[in-house]
């Protein structure tokens, strides 16, 4: 077997990483690639955290995530190996995470906020993409996530923007925008953008990896 070729996707919040990840997918099968995201191996906060401390718990540092079983799960994946996490629930006590099961594909994408700053899974990338979007655009997507989906108040919203997310991402990835292959700026809100961008990556890399067109 040769070795799987991983791609590595970052980007800050509210980049839309995660849209772009969603276009990507559809333009490959099951068994032509697999998906491994850095949300998966947070370490589990204290159960007995409370709300007050939950809210003002800086997420947005590489000391929060188990990055050794992150690593460790990238190359078992390289290895040809299967692997299984449960799913991150973003600390929603009432969710019951599932049981993931990541099987090995010809092409692994690797995202996350800090997958260039850990430099052991940095190195092992053929493909390092950054998703960049304007701060004010980023702020917007962010704030509108978190109301809605994730229920915070608006002034919980700001002050991790402002004391969290913003100090993380001028630290541990910004610093490593010049060194991707691709930059793709999605300040758009035209979905068929980004859509035509996944499309173009996805027809070079099935001629470079897949041999099919």
């Amino acid at each position: 077997m040769n070795k799987p070729f991983i791609i590595g996707i970052a980007g800050g919040s509210g980049s839309g990483k995660t849209f772009f990840l969603k276009c990507f997918l559809k333009h490959f099968s099951d068994s032509e690639v697999s998906l491994v995201s850095q949300d998966d191996y947070y370490f589990p906060v204290p159960p007995d955290m409370t709300a007050e401390e939950n809210k003002h718990f800086n997420f947005d540092l590489p000391d929060t995530i188990d990055h050794g079983h992150f690593e460790a799960d990238i190359q078992s994946l390289l290895d040809g190996r299967s692997i299984t996490k449960k799913e991150y629930t973003f600390n929603n006590p009432s969710a019951i995470p599932k049981i993931l099961e990541i099987k090995s594909a010809p092409i692994i994408i690797v995202e996350g906020l800090f997958i260039l700053h850990f430099k052991k899974i940095s190195e092992q990338l053929d493909l390092k993409i950054f998703i960049d979007a304007d701060d004010d655009v980023a702020l917007q997507r962010r704030i509108k996530r978190d109301l809605i989906e994730r229920g915070y108040s608006h002034d919980d919203v700001m002050y991790k923007w402002i004391n969290h997310v913003v100090p993380a991402y001028k630290e541990f990835l910004l610093p490593y925008k010049d060194e991707c292959d691709q930059v793709i700026v999605n300040n758009s809100h035209v979905a068929e953008d980004i859509i035509c961008v996944t499309e173009d990556i996805s027809k070079q890399l099935r001629a470079k990896v897949l041999g099919s067109k």
